[in-house]
């Protein structure tokens, strides 16, 4: 689905779905489940569009799974219950409406229903996905929970970016690090699920590490913006092409996918830089990717557009051969 300035949100998997690069997570994980060595709260550490949300209900549903033999199974009531968000002791905290941040009243009413029985006599699991979108006083709410758990329960954490989260919150969690796959695997599981003439590479290249993500965009349409992108930082970063312009054109539309192009675009310069096969201003490459990297984050607040592009596009100028001796 599609959603507002080409931010794209996953479809729901189902528990049984192949996705490789987390299959030795997902034994860690079941054999905790096994030896009761899980603890209260599970940060899993994740870049987005790689299934963190899905590995948190895959975990809820291990718990729940009533399966005699492989768990969790995906067919018993309770499986069922949690992919349908109709488990009762199951609760998830994300940010609500246009608020963009989970905020302090969800914390509290989370504490409540913990704090109550739970229905099936069991572990209560609450699943806080984009856990970085905890305002501060949510995430000093939840720090309380976190050293007095109520009970049995279970508090998932999914994030991205675990560096935006308190280090008070990260103590008290155990780590699940879920490594980012190679490029060419996650072309090959791509293939697997259709459209195998698609230029999945091109379409990563955008979106970064993201295959979720990239089964839901259209592709054409990124491989197109991604050339015109690149053609377009080339120029200025040869001094040839107006940043002001540029911008006001860039800042009209598809403003996350187009700074998510620029940011990729930037990180591949970077490396050609740093494997010696071409020579660069890093200083302004880097401060450029500061910057790409701080719009994105701003992609869904009042942030004037332009004007962001804009500083992008003078920090290349700043970086321009033209400008350099020699």
């Amino acid at each position: 689905m599609a959603g507002r300035e080409g931010v794209f949100v996953p479809t729901t998997l189902p528990m049984d779905a192949n996705l490789p690069w987390l299959t030795s997570v997902k034994q860690s994980l079941s054999d905790a489940v096994h030896h009761d060595r899980l603890g209260h709260a599970v940060l899993i550490q994740i870049d987005p569009g790689l299934g963190g949300e899905w590995l948190a209900t895959w975990l809820a549903a291990r718990l729940y799974c009533t399966a005699e033999t492989v768990k969790p199974c995906g067919q018993c009531l309770d499986c069922r219950r949690v992919v349908t968000g109709e488990q009762p002791d199951m609760l998830r905290l994300s940010p609500i409406d246009e608020s963009k941040e989970i905020r302090i009243d969800q914390v509290r009413e989370m504490d409540a229903e913990l704090a109550l029985t739970s229905h099936g006599g069991g572990r209560k699991v609450v699943i806080i996905t984009p856990a970085e979108k905890l305002n501060r006083n949510a995430a000093n709410a939840l720090l309380k929970t976190l050293e007095e758990p109520a009970g049995s329960s279970l508090l998932v954490l999914v994030t991205g970016e675990p560096s935006r989260l308190p280090a008070t919150v990260l103590s008290r969690c155990t780590p699940v690090g879920v490594p980012t796959p190679p490029t060419e695997a996650l072309e090959a599981w791509l293939r697997t699920q259709g459209n195998r003439n698609k230029d999945w590479r091109a379409v990563l290249g955008v979106i970064g590490p993201r295959p979720l993500v990239a089964l839901q965009v259209e592709a054409e349409a990124i491989v197109n913006l991604q050339r015109e992108t690149i053609r377009a930082l080339d120029q200025v970063l040869a001094g040839n092409l107006d940043p002001v312009e540029t911008a006001e054109s860039w800042g009209k539309e598809r403003f996350t996918l187009r700074i998510m192009s620029i940011e990729n675009w930037l990180v591949s310069r970077i490396r050609e830089w740093a494997s010696g096969q071409k020579v660069a201003n890093t200083e302004a490459l880097f401060a450029a990717l500061d910057d790409a990297r701080e719009a994105r984050q701003l992609a869904e607040t009042p942030v004037n557009k332009p004007l962001a592009i804009e500083r992008l596009l003078w920090r290349l100028n700043a970086a321009s051969t033209k400008r350099r001796p020699g």
